[in-house]
Order: structure tokens, then sequence, then C-alpha cells
């Protein structure tokens, strides 16, 4: 479904990336772990179009997308949910999901979509007309999902999603992500979180400064030993 070819990303004379690729299978959920610094971010940025690769490509269904403008890459149903939820904390938990679902061709798609994040979500029905800025950390992370949805992403985009969350949130917000999953999203994760996170996965990457030095079946992974020591922190 997508196809990092080859991607090198500078911020200036800083290199962030450095000659990555890698593939995400359809209705697969891959997840990209490493450091703080890694690059990881970097690469979902790169993906969405908010930054240009120096060098390298990003093909999505066959088609080149890293010359595409970021609303363009929407339309084409890649979305991400980003770092620090990006939630506009003086709209309405409403008036956030009206703004995802920008790109909705009619109506009655917008009411199946809201529909689903509701199910998936019941929170955000009840707190439909409040006010985004007086909802919990846990509940904005569950509105940053749900406006992606609004998008009616083909391919989710989820940038560290338990960042800053009790456990038992984190947890819920694992548990959601599969959800998604098996309801025929395909699913590319970014997580500092890297246990949690290659538990629920079907594929796994490590990156350590803006390369991709290990990549795998998440379960072999998590079952090497100096893969949990070195990268895991186990």
């Amino acid at each position: 479904m997508l196809k990092v070819d080859n991607i090198h990303v500078s911020y200036g004379a800083i290199k962030a990336v450095k000659d990555v690729s890698f593939e995400v299978p359809k209705g697969k959920i891959v997840t990209l772990v490493g450091a703080n610094g890694a690059g990881k971010s970097s690469i979902l940025r790169t993906i969405s179009g908010l930054v240009k690769p120096v060098h390298g490509k990003v093909v999505y269904d066959g088609t080149v997308i890293s010359n595409l403008k970021p609303h363009e890459i929407v339309r084409k149903r890649v979305v991400q949910a980003p770092e620090g939820r990006g939630i506009f904390l003086n709209l309405t938990v409403e008036e956030n999901l009206d703004l995802g679902a920008w790109s909705a061709p009619d109506k009655k798609s917008f009411e199946i979509d809201l529909e689903n994040v509701f199910r998936l979500f019941p929170r955000l029905k009840e707190r439909f007309k409040q006010n985004a800025g007086t909802m919990s950390g846990g509940e904005l992370q569950m509105l940053a999902i749900g406006r992606a949805l609004m998008s009616h992403p083909e391919l989710l985009l989820l940038d560290e999603p338990s960042l800053g969350l009790a456990p038992q949130m984190i947890e819920r917000i694992f548990e959601i992500i599969q959800k998604i999953n098996s309801e025929g999203k395909t699913v590319l994760l970014v997580e500092q979180n890297a246990l949690q996170a290659l538990k629920i996965s079907h594929l796994g990457m490590v990156l350590e400064t803006g390369t991709v030095v290990l990549k795998g079946d998440a379960k072999s992974l998590l079952d090497s030993d100096e893969v949990r020591k070195a990268y895991l922190g186990d």
C-alpha cells in the first residue's frame, strides 16, 4: 500500500532522516520505534506532505505522493493524527470533527463516519457540544484520532498516540488502534512506547539517528533479547 523509497530529510544543516526505505502492506499495523529524536515523526511528516524529502520518494497505491500538497494527500485517504494532537482547544468537539470531515464527499458519508467515531469513542458523543479545551488528555487523544477518521482514511498515520497519557488510557488507546485495524484500515504507528506498540503490530522497525537499524516481524523483534535490551528498554 505504501512504499517509502530511500528518503532523506533535512532541516537546514540537520539531517533528520538518512536513506530510509520500508513498505507498509495493506491491512497491517506497522510500527516505527526509537528514541526521541530518532527521526520517527519526520518520516510521518514526509509521508503527509508536511515536509519534502531532499532525496527519495513516497509511493502510495502505485502513485508518487511526495510531490503533492498535504491536503491532496488527505484526499488520497492518507491521514495523520499528529504528535501533540493538534486539537483546536477553543472549538467544540463537534467543530473539531467537522474540520476533519472537510473532504467528505457528501452528507451521507459524513454521517456514517461520525457514527463510526461515536461507536469507537462513546465519550466524544457525550462531549459533542463541549469545548475541547475543557477535556482531559485522554479525551483529546480520542478526539485527535476521531478527527483523523472523519477524513475517511485508508492509511492512518498515528504519531505518539500514547504520549502523556495514564497507563489505563494508554491500554485503551492501543485497543482502539487494533479495533480500527480489524475493521480494514491500515495503520502506520510511531511510538516511544515500543513494547506496547510492537505487541499490537504485525511488522516493526527500529530507528536510530535517522536510520532504520532493524526491521521485521513485530513478534520477532519483541522476542529478541538483544533488541529488547538495546532498543526497548527491557
